[in-house]
């Protein structure tokens, strides 16, 4: 059985003198949903190019199973890509857009006919087999894309931003059918976005870029709970921070820090660090508990005055904006599920201009830079 998994070994790339690929390294498992989450200009889309044969390193190596493609043209390669735009034809049918590759292939009409079929209808548009691109939705024709593709039957199907010109609720929807695809074809899926949510929801792995680097490889769960360093923790969902010194080891996993206008908190150590280190500490704010009254202090938890500077909110939560300690630099954000009052004298209603407190364990924060001075 043919392996389609991919390694990429030390590639690196130069446009006019700089250097927008630093010593790439990356091994995707066959039949694995990928994804590379990065902003604008990290470099993820070159790489993507890279792997499907448009783009050539000016170093290192892309083997597919065990063969190197850096020398091999794109249509030599058992590789199909999917682009932002589109790319039907604008003349032909649904059908006819799906047939095309297989037409090229001299393959006979009736094993045509069957594939195309087929794989219309795993992309859920047969009643719209002989409609022409103009006469469906974006979604619809991005469907239409995919099915072309996977007609082909690629060891590896790349995935070139392919939601970001749908509408948000359009995105939903389409990212769920691509992971139902994805398990029914059982191929390798390079997916590029620049959406945190759409690889966190998706990947089974993925690679977080910045300038050109590989930060972090990991499952949804490790990049989001643990992040690799500082542009990680920031870049995936939304975030606290703040920064201290250690002034207190107080076991193997936790230390006592006097964080800057907050005070003394103890934060577990996940990174190695000594007393007189200076950390940033990361708290996400769904972490965090907000009420009216101070919880009781025991074991590791940090409790600590607020003042509710606003309130927003957003149906299924509302999101919290507080100062800590009376310090108008110093806001937090703080998710609180449910969050929705209707009776001013709700006695469990925590509003707008009011005192309350925050806490949380110690063990929910994390750290993401660790310095010596």
């Amino acid at each position: 059985m043919i392996k389609n998994d991919i390694k990429i070994e030390n590639i690196n790339k130069f446009y006019d003198g700089v250097q927008v690929l630093k010593n790439i390294n990356l091994d995707i498992k066959d039949g694995e949903f990928f994804s590379i989450l990065g902003p604008s200009g990290c470099g993820k889309t070159t790489l993507l190019r890279m792997i499907a044969g448009f783009i050539v390193p000016d170093s290192g190596a892309i083997y597919l199973g065990e063969k190197d493609l850096v020398d091999l043209p794109p249509n030599l390669r058992n590789v199909n890509t999917i682009f932002q735009k589109y790319a039907l034809f604008p003349h032909l049918t649904v059908y006819e857009n799906v047939a095309f590759p297989l037409k090229l292939k001299k393959i006979s009409k009736q094993e045509i006919d069957r594939e195309v079929k087929k794989f219309i209808e795993m992309v859920g548009l047969s009643e719209h087999i002989y409609k022409k691109p103009n006469q469906l939705s974006g979604g619809q024709q991005q469907r239409v894309s995919i099915a072309r593709a996977l007609i082909n039957k690629p060891g590896v199907l790349l995935l070139d931003e392919p939601l970001s010109a749908l509408d948000a609720k359009l995105r939903q929807n389409l990212l769920i059918e691509l992971d139902l695809i994805h398990e029914e074809v059982g191929i390798t899926f390079i997916f590029i976005t620049h959406d945190q949510q759409e690889a966190l929801s998706i990947s089974d792995r993925i690679a977080v870029m910045n300038k050109g680097e590989v930060l972090q490889v990991g499952t949804p769960a490790e990049v989001y709970e643990a992040p690799a360093d500082l542009f990680v923790a920031d870049f995936i969902g939304e975030n606290n921070f703040f920064q201290g010194k250690i002034i207190e080891i107080i076991d193997e996993t936790h230390v006592k820090v006097e964080a800057e206008k907050i005070g003394e908190i103890i934060v577990e150590l996940d990174k190695p660090a000594e007393k007189g280190d200076f950390l940033k500490v990361s708290i996400r704010p769904e972490k965090i508990r907000l009420t009216k009254v101070a919880p009781k202090i025991q074991g590791n938890l940090n409790v600590l005055p607020v003042y509710i500077n606003e309130v927003i909110y957003s149906g299924f939560q509302s999101k919290y904006f507080v100062w800590i300690n009376g310090d108008k630099e110093l806001l937090f954000k703080i998710f609180k599920q449910h969050a929705v009052y209707f009776d001013d004298n709700d006695s469990e209603a925590i509003w707008w201009d009011e005192e309350a407190y925050i806490s949380w364990d110690a063990d929910d924060s994390f750290l993401v830079e660790v310095n010596t001075k």
